[in-house]
Formats: structure tokens, sequence, C-alpha cells
């Protein structure tokens, strides 16, 4: 997703929030703050993963959504790893992959695969980073998942 398709998620979402409008009119703050999250988490966006990730997991948990949960632990255990809390980032994405493999979502649970093997990389761990990648990798290959399996095949060749 590129910056600017982020920043008008982002501005028609909230704006979304404030005045529901006819194209919103399903769509619950559980809904954006997941998007939001999620989105910001695939751009590396500190600053918003700051502002989304806690509202994503505040509102998945009261609304008793499973997927959200796990999208927002994924998000946060991005942020951790970003600021260099490596601990942390694991216990996040230990904990989205649980669910989503108790949901049995093979392209979330590629995504998370991916995320954990991009944090083996930032602890200089590259034999751990691959095994992540390859499993990923297998994730998305199941279900024609084509970019991110590129992507992941970019990272593996890296």
């Amino acid at each position: 997703m590129a910056e600017g398709e982020f920043a008008l998620i982002r501005e028609s979402g909230e704006a979304g929030l404030i005045r529901p409008s006819k194209g919103w009119a399903t769509f619950g703050d559980h809904d954006l703050y997941s998007l939001l999250a999620d989105a910001a988490a695939a751009q590396r966006d500190e600053a918003a993963l700051r502002q989304y990730a806690p509202l994503a997991e505040e509102t998945a948990r009261r609304y008793d959504h499973k997927l959200y949960r796990a999208i927002a632990h994924r998000a946060r255990g991005v942020a951790h790893r970003l600021a260099g809390k490596y601990a942390e980032s694991q216990f996040r994405f230990d904990h989205a992959l649980d669910i989503f493999q108790q949901m049995n979502t093979r392209w979330q649970i590629g995504r998370t695969l991916f995320e954990l093997g991009e944090l083996a990389v930032a602890q200089t761990n590259h034999t751990v980073a691959r095994e992540y990648f390859t499993r990923a990798l297998s994730e998305f290959e199941v279900m024609d998942a084509l970019p991110d399996a590129i992507r992941t095949r970019e990272k593996l060749a890296a």
C-alpha cells in the first residue's frame, strides 16, 4: 500500500467515525482501527502504530473479535520490533500466530511468519529468519498469494 493510500484510508475512516456516511454505514470502529493498525504495520509507520494498534486491540477485545485481536497483536509486534523491544515483539507475534493458526487463516499465518522472519533479521539470526521466511512462502504459495510470495522470495534471496 502506498503512503498516499494509507493517508486516504486514514482520513476517510476517521471522518466516517465522526460523520457516518452511506459508504461506512456497516463499518464499525473495530473494523476501522484494525484496518488502520494493519496498514500502519505494513508501512512501518511508528507514529500510526502507536496511535492505532492500542485502539485496534481495545476495540477487538470489546467486540470479542478474534481475528482483529490477532491483527492487533501483530501490529503491536511490529511496533515493538521497530522500537528494538525484541522480547515484546516475539511475545506479540507468537500470540497472533497462535490465534491465526486456531482460525486456520493461511494468509494471516504467512504474514505473521514473515514478520517473525523480519524480527529474526533484526536480531541478526539469519538461520531462524530463513526458516520463518520459508514457512511464510509455503503458506503464500498454497493460496497463490503472489505479491506476498514474491516479496518473501526476495527476502530469501537476500
